[in-house]
């Protein structure tokens, strides 16, 4: 089953959930940017038609019914609606994929969260004092996780995922807490009746995910009728959005259903009629789960386009000298700028080292010491939220006065992570690394762990990298993979392993083949044959398997009876089951160090990820010759 080195000559010279959701962020950053830009300019070159404009009204109705607001109410209390269901879609992907699925990692991110929004509103708090303005202590406490995320993606590649996603678990708590605070103090009295009919229309959301009605529709009328009966109650209709998100479950395709839907389609394509149409568009849909289906509708929308918008609409404000020095002495304005520039990175930093000290190391930050510091200097940003309490709790100048705090809060808190991270690139290479990365071990998503005495090893048998393959060899991305493990391979401290994953339902000589290989495994040939099958996906059936076997010299009586026999078929079994077992359903799917790589399987790529996992390992234990280069830390994001 395993292989000394040279043994075998080479026959010749691909989504995270999450990455994709910190790539959107990154893509929108900008056109968030634009949209403050864009308001503070129309707002400054004529006020009157900017506040004129955003106060016209839209009234929609229907007989008797009806609801008649301005366009900047429709954006705030209506379109974020949708901004909060993809944050609730993104907490609950986190908690059911990501590494909050193991419940005491969310400790952390919770006491970092709730430290990050009690410390800001105790200083807002101080600084307004016995003044009317403190009621409006609810600006100062929510990260803007979108625009952070962004920002961070345009200071530098070197900044890794890992970071990143710190910032985004750790302030998914503030988003959440945040919009309890809007409902329970920002809100109009609340009448129970119709908030009675949101919470009726909310269980029937639940009922809906509980027995899998995969329409999008359903989501659409009740979270339209949550929303309604939210206004109505008096409590902010956003909270619509964010309970609809929640309530949407993340979880892989599996396997079994993934061939139920290939049958559904294979009868399309023998009989195209309308009704097999339908059928299997069902098929299709109810394999992908109602998170990533709502999420991949919704994502780009409020990225692309409520955001930034919402951003025109409440971000203008006029600028002037008489302005700007009543304003930056104005507690209002520093007590937001104060309370974000100062009281977030105290709390995150604060927060991380008592978790840690108090769980004896048990639970720590996935990240470094410098990296906590940037994690906590960047969730200054308060724009979002801050705008939306800001526009409830304030009017008139006190409102231009809480705009500019929380639009200067994020100036100040871009130009002091740019300032940490620019002191990390300073410090030699095994510093950095260990200041970015920290020491934490991440959750193992293979399952099993590599078997030296059981899997088909290729390159040394001990390793501190190892990639490991689930792969079919009919699948003609697999065959697309092969000169790319191969390149990889010219790297000697590398081990590779390959697991089989036979798509029967689309790919109907698989399974044959991966007997075969373990047919020739037998033999002490896997690796030739391996090798073999990938070069020639088109000749699987068995005459074609007893000519590969001819060409390695191999016993053909006994390779026969092996095949005919299917004498393999509980060893292919076993990787089936280490597929299920690790939320495999498709090929090819990689594995770096027990870590599920997630994105494009071109050389760069896994080169990248394979760095970064070097990094991390260099932080853990003492640099040995295989760990001596030290690499720009790019890290492609694992669960």
């Amino acid at each position: 089953m395993t292989e000394s080195p040279g043994r075998t000559l080479w026959a010749r010279n691909r989504s995270a959930p999450l990455r994709e959701f910190l790539r959107t962020e990154s893509g929108s950053a900008m056109v968030l940017v634009t949209g403050i830009a864009a308001a503070m300019i129309w707002a400054n070159a004529s006020d009157a038609s900017y506040e004129s404009f955003w106060h016209a009204r839209l009234s929609i109705g229907a007989g008797p019914f009806g609801i008649s607001q301005d366009l900047r109410t429709w954006l705030n209390s209506g379109l974020m609606a949708l901004f909060f269901l993809v944050v609730g879609l993104e907490t609950r992907r986190e908690f059911d994929l990501g590494d909050l699925r193991e419940r005491r990692r969310f400790t952390l991110p919770l006491v970092a969260g709730l430290a990050g929004m009690v410390i800001p509103v105790a200083i807002y708090l101080a600084i307004n004092a016995g003044r009317p303005s403190a009621h409006g202590w609810g600006v100062a406490m929510s990260t803007d996780t979108a625009l952070a995320l962004g920002l961070l993606a345009i200071m530098g590649r070197d900044v890794p995922d890992r970071m990143r996603v710190f910032v985004l678990t750790v302030f998914v708590v503030d988003d959440l807490v945040a919009l309890l605070v809007i409902a329970a103090f920002y809100s109009d009295r609340i009448s129970f009746m119709p908030l009675g009919m949101a919470l009726v229309a909310f269980a029937l959301l639940l009922l809906a995910v509980r027995f899998r009605l995969q329409r999008r529709s359903v989501f659409a009328i009740l979270g339209i009728v949550m929303w309604a009966a939210l206004r109505t109650s008096g409590i902010d209709p956003v909270a619509a959005g964010l309970a609809i998100g929640l309530a949407a479950p993340a979880y892989t395709p599996v396997r079994g259903e993934l061939e139920d839907a290939t049958v559904l389609v294979r009868r399309f394509r023998e009989q195209p009629t309308p009704e097999l149409a339908r059928s299997a568009q069902v098929g299709l849909v109810s394999v992908l789960s109602p998170n990533e289906r709502l999420q991949a509708f919704y994502h780009p929308w409020t990225s692309y386009v409520i955001v930034p918008l919402f951003a025109l609409a409440n971000a203008g404000i006029v600028v002037n000298a008489g302005f700007l020095a009543r304003a930056y002495t104005s507690p209002v304005t520093l007590g937001v700028l104060i309370g974000y520039v100062a009281g977030k990175p105290i709390a995150v930093i604060a927060s991380s080292r008592a978790v840690t000290r108090l769980s004896h190391g048990r639970i720590r930050p996935p990240i470094g010491a410098a990296a906590v510091a940037g994690s906590g200097t960047i969730a200054g940003i308060g724009f979002t939220v801050a705008l939306l309490i800001a526009t409830r709790a304030f009017q008139g100048a006190e409102l231009a006065e809480a705009k500019l705090g929380a639009l200067s809060a994020a100036f100040v808190a871009a130009v002091a992570t740019w300032a940490v991270l620019s002191v990390v690139r300073l410090l030699p290479a095994d510093r950095r690394v260990r200041a970015m990365f920290g020491d934490t071990k991440l959750i193992q998503d293979l399952i099993p762990e590599v078997d030296p005495d059981r899997d088909h090893i290729r390159g040394p048998r001990k390793a501190d990298i190892t990639v490991i393959e689930f792969g079919d060899f009919e699948c003609p991305y697999c065959g697309q993979a092969e000169p790319v493990v191969r390149d990889l391979l010219t790297d000697t401290t590398i081990r590779y392993v390959w697991r089989h994953l036979p798509l029967t339902d689309v790919h109907p000589n698989a399974q044959l083949a991966a007997e075969a290989a373990e047919a020739a495994g037998a033999q002490g040939a896997f690796w030739e044959m391996h090798d073999l099958l990938l070069q020639h996906q088109d000749e699987l059936r068995i005459p074609d398997l007893v000519r590969h076997a001819t060409t390695l010299g191999l016993d053909l009586n006994r390779f026969r009876e092996d095949i005919r026999g299917h004498a393999h078929v509980t060893r292919v079994a076993q990787d089936l089951e280490s597929a299920d077992l690790s939320g495999v359903s498709g090929t090819p799917t990689f594995f770096i160090n027990g870590q599920r790589h997630y994105g494009a399987y071109d050389v760069e790529t896994l080169t990248a990820a394979i760095r970064t996992e070097r990094d991390q390992l260099a932080t853990t234990r003492p640099t040995s010759p295989a760990l001596a280069r030290v690499l720009p830390a790019t890290e492609i994001r694992r669960r």
